[in-house]
């Protein structure tokens, strides 16, 4: 399917059935820290989904901080959808920033009608497939499936090998002693600042969470460039979002 013609609903209706059912015993090879990870996010007995739709809210940093709604579509493959709407000095901005069919693409119009930013390409592509890396927290199936690796330095700090559409990264996960996540972070390919396209730390801070259908996820997260240095909290964060609900199939 192609990156600018799938809809949000197309994403979702063609993604399969939830997989087997998930069990914690499964997980003896990988690290104690993962594994508690694992058997947190994705309760006894839970089917891999394959999809999960999320609906949100929060507020995005362009130039100043601007509220925001929107849903999103996330596939297991390594797929994704974000649709939004965003209002600047009381006008709507709405679109969608698109990793389907390892293609990305970014297209956003004021009052529906004005484009105000289209861009697409090898850069773009690259940079959305570290958004779906980073955003597999809230599709914690990706991170249990069979072709997944895991490494540990210690029991709180973890390295998760996440393939989308062919792009592969290693995604750092901090978790507390009951599994549940604290920060992710990872090289993503980027342009904070409009510098040239290079590899970035991107990562996030998870500060609550929830369960939804059998799965524990971020319900509140802060994201942005320069994770783990002082950058982040002067320059870095862009993004902070609730999650409202979230339908997993």
């Amino acid at each position: 399917m192609g990156a600018k013609g799938t809809s949000l609903d197309t994403l979702w209706d063609s993604a399969p059935a939830a997989g087997r059912a998930f069990r914690a015993d499964e997980l003896a090879g990988v690290p104690d820290g993962a594994r508690r990870y694992l058997a947190h996010a994705i309760a006894p007995g839970t089917g891999l989904a394959s999809a999960v739709w999320l609906r949100m809210h929060g507020e995005i940093k362009l130039r100043r901080w601007l509220p925001f709604t929107a849903e999103e579509v996330i596939r297991r493959e390594g797929e994704m959808i974000w649709r939004a709407r965003v209002r600047m000095r009381g006008l709507p901005i709405s679109g969608a920033d698109r990793f389907v069919g390892g293609a990305g693409s970014m297209s956003w119009k004021l009052l529906g009608v004005v484009p105000v930013m289209t861009a697409s390409g090898p850069d773009i592509t690259r940079s959305a497939a570290g958004r779906v890396q980073a955003e597999s927290v809230w599709l914690p199936s990706m991170l249990a499936g069979e072709d997944g690796s895991w490494t540990a330095t210690d029991p709180s700090h973890l390295r998760a090998g996440v393939t989308a559409q062919g792009h592969r990264a290693e995604l750092t996960l901090t978790v507390d002693e009951a599994g549940r996540l604290l920060t992710l972070k990872l090289p993503r390919w980027g342009n904070p600042g409009g510098a040239a396209f290079h590899d970035v730390d991107f990562g996030a801070i998870a500060e609550a969470e929830g369960m939804f259908c059998g799965y524990t996820i971020p319900t509140r997260l802060r994201a942005g460039w320069y994770f783990g240095s002082e950058r982040f909290e002067s320059e870095g964060e862009f993004f902070r979002v609730t999650i409202d609900d979230a339908t997993f199939r």
